[in-house]
């Protein structure tokens, strides 16, 4: 994070439902909502709110110079693989703290639904 970058993250309000191939994969009242400069906001999820049956662990690794290094898995059930389609970071960087062990899904390989109360 800096002046120029700036990163917030707040809960997000509501419910956010995770939808993969007709399956829900995650559902939650925890999710957080992270907002990173000027890109779209992203939802992270906890794990413990996901089906972790249906992710596997990939070797894709990236870094982030603001968030640190982010892992990432496939969904995987049968037949249907949607490789490296979400994101973990497991130790972030301490101004991004509150995101680790969450999950972050592409939104073109998902359906996210966000129920507001």
């Amino acid at each position: 994070m800096s002046d120029d970058h700036p990163i917030t993250i707040k809960p997000a309000k509501g419910r956010v439902v995770v939808r993969w191939r007709g399956r829900t994969i995650a559902d939650t009242a925890r999710a957080l909502e992270l907002r990173e400069h000027a890109y779209p906001p992203v939802f992270y999820i906890p794990r413990a709110d996901a089906d972790m049956s249906l992710f596997k662990r990939s070797s894709l690794e990236t870094v982030c110079p603001y968030k640190g290094r982010a892992n990432y898995f496939s969904l995987r059930a049968g037949e249907d693989v949607d490789a490296d389609a979400v994101w973990t970071y497991e130790s972030p960087k301490p101004g991004v703290a509150a995101i680790a062990g969450h999950l972050a899904f592409y939104p073109d390989r998902i359906e996210i639904t966000h129920q507001t109360i």
